[in-house]
């Protein structure tokens, strides 16, 4: 699925996403096997192809019941998702008269590419991020954090909410509130089985028949702990790929947004290592700007480390390398950016050189096209 430019990408990106959904919600479908096979080995001690025979047999009729229960728990958590989000993290909406600056920002965003303006909500911390959620058009929201709007310049908040506008129009709002969802329901239905595994006896009558077996309840029942196990990890690794994938996607979307490379390697400078929302679980974390939340050597990360990000961004995106230099006036809520001082910033370089570059300077500027 090769990709050329960003929109390519951002299809290929979705077609692949598509059958990693597909493949989490088989999954479902995995469990109910294992848990056909887990009830043949506790209630026989028949060969193994024989449990594994009848296994087969009895989950068809399971089927189309696991099927409802999955359909019916994406239908509530696809009416009820942002009202849940916000209980867990505490969120609550703003209009244009609590919040006029940033509103502006975001609705001239979403002005410049024919959006409807999503819902602003805030989060009362201090941390560092931002995410988005919903998903429907009249669902979809942006919510930011207190610390976020103190922290980052106009610019870099701009850049951030631009980020999470892209998130929106790729559709990866949908797919991650999905992907969260039908792991959800793998999580409870692989901890129902594995609970019935643990508590419920064997029945006597497979005593009777233990040299019929050859032990053959036991492999069934490993076996079937081994699916429940291997779809609990496959749901986790699905879920992270589906978010790795777009945060790059998403970065590129804010700067094409934005037209502002070093504005979004300014914000997530800033965002690093502050960006831990204690009362957020992992499933909301995951739809966040950074997650700093991540297993052994990163592997089950999912966000790629910042570094890559900026990186990217410098290579691809047109911003330049980070340097250490004084941190920009913060986001004022007012409707202005806060006073800059007026020496700040005087070598820097525009396109015809210096900015400084004169008759009477002292630095090396280039000639612009009139002299």
């Amino acid at each position: 699925m090769a990709a050329f430019g960003l929109y390519t990408h951002i299809r290929a990106n979705r077609i692949r996403s598509m059958f990693l959904i597909g493949g989490l919600f088989l999954l479902v479908y995995v469990l109910v096997f294992a848990g056909s096979l887990a009830g043949e080995a506790l209630a026989d001690n028949a060969p193994f192809n024989v449990l594994l025979q009848r296994a087969l047999v009895n989950m068809i009729p399971a089927i189309p019941v696991a099927t409802l229960v999955a359909l019916a728990w994406i239908a509530i958590a696809y009416f009820f998702n942002r009202r849940i989000i916000s209980a867990v993290t505490g969120s609550y909406d703003v209009t244009r008269t609590e919040e006029p600056a940033l509103y502006a920002l975001l609705e001239n965003l979403c002005i410049s590419r024919g959006l409807t303006v999503p819902r602003l909500s805030i989060m009362e911390t201090d941390a560092l991020n931002a995410y988005a959620s919903g998903m429907s058009e009249g669902q979809y929201a942006v919510t930011v954090t207190r610390g976020l709007m103190e922290t980052l310049s106009r610019d870099e908040l701009e850049a951030v909410l631009a980020h999470e506008l892209t998130h929106i129009r790729n559709k990866d709002v949908q797919l991650m509130v999905t992907a969260v969802i039908i792991a959800g329901v793998i999580s409870f239905f692989g901890e129902l089985i594995f609970r019935w595994m643990q508590f419920t006896p064997r029945r006597s009558s497979q005593s009777s028949s233990k040299d019929k077996g050859n032990g053959g309840a036991a492999i069934a029942f490993m076996v079937a702990l081994g699916l429940v196990v291997l779809a609990w990890v496959l749901s986790i690794v699905i879920r992270f790929s589906l978010s790795r994938s777009r945060e790059y996607l998403a970065d590129a979307g804010a700067v094409e947004l934005t037209k502002n490379p070093d504005a979004m390697i300014g914000a997530l400078m800033k965002i690093s290592g502050h960006s831990d929302l204690p009362s957020a679980p992992s499933s909301v974390m995951e739809m966040c700007v950074d997650n700093p939340r991540h297993g052994f050597a990163s592997l089950l990360s999912t966000h790629p480390p910042i570094e890559k990000r900026i990186e990217a961004l410098v290579r691809h995106g047109g911003g330049r390398a980070p340097t250490t230099s004084p941190p920009s006036a913060p986001f004022s809520n007012s409707g202005h950016d806060a006073p800059v001082d007026d020496t700040a910033g005087t070598n820097q370089v525009g396109p015809w050189g210096s900015a400084n570059a004169g008759p009477t300077s002292t630095q090396p500027g280039r000639k612009g096209p009139w002299g």
